[in-house]
């Protein structure tokens, strides 16, 4: 079963294959991996798609929190939340099938960000199921060239998240970073 996790890491090397190498060691699947920094520069946010049996979610989310540079870790399978994906596709069609392929763009949200006389290049966002079915429709005007990101989630439930204040450096191993560095 597919299980969709949130994470908020640090943003710092190596973070991603922390995540990545404890999904992969246990022989699990990712799906879909999206990553990008929050409005603090110094986290990012990681949505992952990964198929995991649902007796185990619940532990692989515990492995996740104990992970450097994670903060946080949750598992929004079935919990209240904003599920998406966005696909951009270029839509190679006739002048003669333009009209239609225009009018199931607006039935469907999408957005043409480019024209030629090739074709469009249309954007649409929504769950996975109506990414499908659009994608179907659009493939009855013509040849098309799909890309797809990963899926985005963001939780609705009312819970705060709660961080532990950083853990101060020892003076003694800053002063020996010091040295270290000004060797260099």
């Amino acid at each position: 079963m597919l299980q969709l996790i949130s994470l908020l890491v640090e943003n710092k090397p190596g973070a991603l294959m922390r995540i990545t190498g404890l999904l992969s060691a246990r022989g699990y699947n990712i799906e879909s991996l999206t990553v990008a920094r929050t409005l603090d520069p110094t986290l990012s946010r990681m949505t992952i798609v990964v198929d995991i049996e649902p007796q185990l979610r619940s532990q692989v989310i515990k492995q996740m929190n104990k992970l450097v540079n994670v903060l946080q870790a949750s598992d929004l399978t079935d919990s209240p939340a904003v599920k998406r994906e966005m696909a951009l596709l270029r839509v190679r069609a006739p002048l003669a099938s333009r009209t239609a392929i225009l009018k199931e763009a607006e039935i469907f949200g999408a957005r043409v960000v480019d024209s030629s006389t090739e074709g469009f290049a249309l954007e649409v966002t929504g769950d996975s199921e109506k990414l499908d079915e659009f994608l179907d429709v659009m493939r009855s005007y013509g040849e098309i060239e799909v890309t797809r990101s990963g899926a985005l989630a963001i939780s609705l439930e009312a819970k705060k998240l709660r961080l532990a204040p950083p853990v101060p450096r020892n003076a003694a191993v800053d002063e020996a970073d010091e040295k270290l560095e000004t060797r260099h």
